[in-house]
């Protein structure tokens, strides 16, 4: 297919189920080098984007085997997802869930939450009963927002992990033993065009695990 890069690979996007880019190898800190076109793909495509990087285990290791049955191995490794709650997405939910239920893995879902404003630097200086009914409130309004998921896959054993974080740092972390990163692109447009957010940013050139980027509205 002739034409610029973004334009075919956009169009080609626009098409499929799921686009997988390949990253230019491995920066300073191990994390991907996403070139502007990847970028630019990324920040366009109105479907899910993964990210691989060169010589990731899991082109050998975590797709599901041929006959439908279980993965070749690994299948041990979680699938992590990076949920933010007051952007929800039913997209990014279901792919996350699909693709741990392709892969028989587990889901390990990161939420971080955060403290007022001026209690940001130092959460020590909230009073212990107020930020544990912050806690006990975010911990109640994500598993009703992840009830739905578990009643329809009911094969995927799920992980939440929801605290007070970096949520950008966890999901780094957290990809050294997972088998895919699953995070979400809010769809919109600013003066400037369209862009990634920094947790999205942060996870695409840190990450060590492929990265599935879905985009939603």
């Amino acid at each position: 297919m002739d034409g610029r890069p973004l334009t075919v690979l956009v169009a080609a996007a626009q098409e499929a189920e799921v686009l997988v880019l390949g990253s230019r190898g491995l920066g300073a800190m191990t994390g991907f080098l996403v070139g502007s076109v990847s970028q630019a793909v990324l920040a366009h495509a109105k479907r899910p984007v993964v990210v691989v990087r060169p010589g990731a285990w899991l082109d050998a290791h975590c797709l599901p085997a041929s006959d439908g049955d279980a993965p070749r191995k690994d299948n041990d490794r979680p699938v992590v997802l990076g949920l933010d709650l007051s952007h929800p997405s039913t997209e990014l939910l279901d792919h996350a869930f699909d693709a741990a239920a392709v892969r028989r893995a587990p889901l390990r879902v990161i939420h971080r939450w955060s403290m007022p404003p001026a209690f940001a630097f130092d959460p020590a200086l909230l009073a212990p009963e107020v930020r544990d009914g912050m806690a006990t409130s975010t911990a109640t309004a994500l598993a009703d927002e992840l009830r739905p998921w578990l009643d329809k896959y009911p094969e995927v054993r799920v992980e939440v992990d929801c605290s007070v974080w970096q949520p950008a740092n966890q999901l780094v972390e957290a990809s050294a033993d997972a088998s895919l990163v699953v995070v979400g692109r809010r769809i919109r447009r600013s003066a400037i065009g369209t862009h990634l957010g920094p947790v999205v940013h942060a996870v695409l050139h840190h990450a060590t695990a492929p990265v599935a980027v879905v985009p939603h509205a």
